[in-house]
């Protein structure tokens, strides 16, 4: 499988060191309009996931990793890239851009046949989360959301908990600061965005009610969520406060996770008992590891924490779906 990378932002860039580890797939091209001595650069040393140990330059429009070279564009349109001449299978939609269905069809217009975004999207592409819905994916899908990290954490939480049934949720994600706020203060058209992120708990707002939504339609009125920013590089942490329909306990509610982490949810779901702080899950490839230490029932109200790795873990499911869409090629 030929794969290219639109935009080099951190999913960008970290899908890129992580294609390196892996058979079966190959990295022809990535486009991104920065300078490419500052790609290589950025590429080689990263701030979360440490300095890459071997040399990285770039020479003649090719940003050479180790003995591996990769073809480097600096376009603002994907439909004047190469796809077609250079046989790019997927195009990892990287940029956040061209979430949309015509944006994202500049890729297949230039050539490249599918399209895998590194966000919700639009409402026109469909919507698919690795573990909960891929089997929807069919031969002729030609674009795929695989939604955001928040989304792939909390569909596998609020899917195991409406077992149970659900009356009510609210879910808030503290989740670490985002290249869409500031350094320091300045104008957004969400204010709280703009304030100093390194210096403040900022809540803000997100769509993610209504992907989960989306996904679950039985939930609709029901879901209610905010995302809560805090002063950390990497690594999230999942509140779920769930009014449930039926008398349950802790040991119920962890058993039902720990038993899905061992079976239908394994790699996907993880469950610990260990004390653990955000720092711990860095480079996690879960989409969500329940914390069963936090777990709590108060009447028929429970209480869910689920740590993850919103770089990692997201990047782990983006190359479930590329390995999942080889099987149609």
């Amino acid at each position: 499988m030929r794969i290219a990378i639109n935009g080099m932002g951190r999913i960008g860039r970290l899908m890129t060191r992580r294609l390196f580890e892996l058979d079966g797939v190959e990295l022809v091209a990535v486009n991104d309009i920065m300078e490419p001595d500052n790609l290589a650069y950025l590429f080689k040393y990263d701030s979360v996931y440490g300095t890459l140990p071997f040399p990285v330059a770039y020479s003649g429009g090719q940003l050479t990793v180790h003995d591996r070279k990769i073809r480097v564009f600096r376009e603002e349109s994907p439909s004047v890239l190469p796809w077609k001449e250079l046989g790019i299978d997927v195009v990892l939609e990287c940029s956040g851009r061209f979430s949309s269905g015509p944006g994202a069809e500049l890729h297949r217009q230039a050539g490249a046949s599918k399209v895998l975004l590194s966000t919700t999207g639009s409402p026109d592409v469909p919507l698919l989360i690795y573990g909960f819905n891929q089997h929807l994916l069919s031969a002729d899908t030609t674009i795929v959301s695989p939604g955001g990290c928040m989304t792939n954490c909390s569909t596998h939480i609020l899917y195991l908990l409406n077992q149970i049934g659900i009356e009510s949720a609210q879910v808030n994600i503290l989740h670490s600061y985002t290249s869409r706020q500031e350094l320091v203060d300045a104008p957004h058209k969400q204010f709280r965005r703009g304030r100093a992120a390194a210096e403040s708990i900022i809540p803000v707002e997100i769509d993610l009610a209504g992907s989960l939504e989306r996904l679950m339609p039985a939930l609709k009125g029901r879901v209610g969520t905010v995302s809560t920013r805090v002063p950390v590089a990497n690594g999230a942490m999942a509140d779920f406060t769930v009014q449930l329909k039926g008398d349950t306990t802790v040991s119920a509610i962890n058993a039902l996770f720990r038993n899905a982490a061992g079976q239908e949810y394994e790699g996907i779901l993880d469950y610990t008992e260990e004390p653990l702080v955000s720092l711990d899950i860095k480079g996690d490839t879960h989409s969500c590891v329940i914390d069963g230490t936090l777990t709590s029932v108060v009447g028929r109200q429970a209480k869910v924490i689920a740590w993850f790795d919103n770089e990692y873990g997201y990047t782990s499911r983006m190359i479930d779906w590329l390995f999942y869409w080889k099987k149609f090629f």
